[in-house]
């Protein structure tokens, strides 16, 4: 079972977060972080840039968790944008250490495969950051992703492309596919920290962390990994069945166990 945190707001689960992952540099400082985009992990960023202030961040590593394919990467909304203006810089990483899947069109074919040897060239990912969508995806993992999967090309639903409009002047100019790690990919991080905030996303995450494993929810995938941390406000926890558990389980946790 995933340990489920209960927290107050966005802010605190950010720096709950926070916390664990300026620890995990301060012991290895060329820590492999797995880098989420979109809303749900910025007040997690926003609490890290006081949490590294004073933390040697030139040897850490990261990789994002996908790209859209055939975006411009000086688009805005490229997630190599995204990750350069919300994490490197803000966190003083060093860019030539930050990778993000290459959505370009040229050698589109190879570019899972050459994302895969990246990241087992890096020893692996450390600490996985993840948010889920209303639908249950997590990455690109739409539903019926293998839970096998590697970094591949995936087409997205209306769904997931109308959630992303939001960030583009129309749904029309949200992409069409993506090239995202891939469920198996994601199961192999030695830690996974999925954040979820809100009433919208209250549905996904009871049927991530309590309902059955099945390709109808790709966030049911944590559930077969052996350290899984989902920290949740009050609003993403409403439909939690063992929600009292998940606050008493927290409540009286030794404190040497950290996330």
């Amino acid at each position: 079972m995933a340990e489920v945190v209960i927290v107050e707001s966005p802010a605190a689960a950010g720096a709950l977060v926070a916390d664990q992952i300026a620890r995990l540099i301060a012991g290895r400082p060329d820590a492999v972080l797995g880098l989420a985009t979109g809303s749900t992990p910025l007040p997690l960023y926003q609490a890290l840039q006081t949490r590294l202030a004073d933390v040697d961040v030139s040897q850490v590593r990261g990789f994002a968790l996908d790209e859209y394919v055939g975006i411009d990467i000086e688009h805005p909304e490229s997630y190599r944008s995204v990750i350069t203006r919300e994490v490197v810089e803000p966190l003083g990483l060093d860019p030539e250490r930050i990778r993000v899947p290459n959505g370009s069109l040229d050698g589109i074919e190879h570019a899972g495969a050459d994302y895969e040897a990246a990241i087992d060239a890096a020893g692996g990912i450390d600490l996985q950051i993840l948010g889920i969508g209303t639908d249950g995806h997590i990455g690109f993992n739409e539903q019926g992703s293998s839970f096998a999967s590697r970094t591949r090309i995936k087409t997205l639903t209306e769904q997931t492309r109308a959630d992303n409009a939001r960030f583009f002047d129309s749904i029309d100019d949200v992409p069409m596919h993506c090239i995202t790690q891939g469920l198996g990919t994601i199961l192999r991080a030695r830690h996974l920290v999925l954040l979820a905030f809100g009433e919208g996303k209250a549905q996904a995450v009871a049927e991530a962390v309590e309902g059955p494993v099945s390709a109808f929810c790709p966030g049911s995938a944590i559930q077969l990994h052996e350290h899984v941390t989902v920290v949740v406000d009050e609003a993403a926890a409403s439909r939690l069945k063992l929600a009292d558990y998940y606050r008493h389980s927290y409540a009286n946790k030794p404190a040497w166990q950290g996330l």
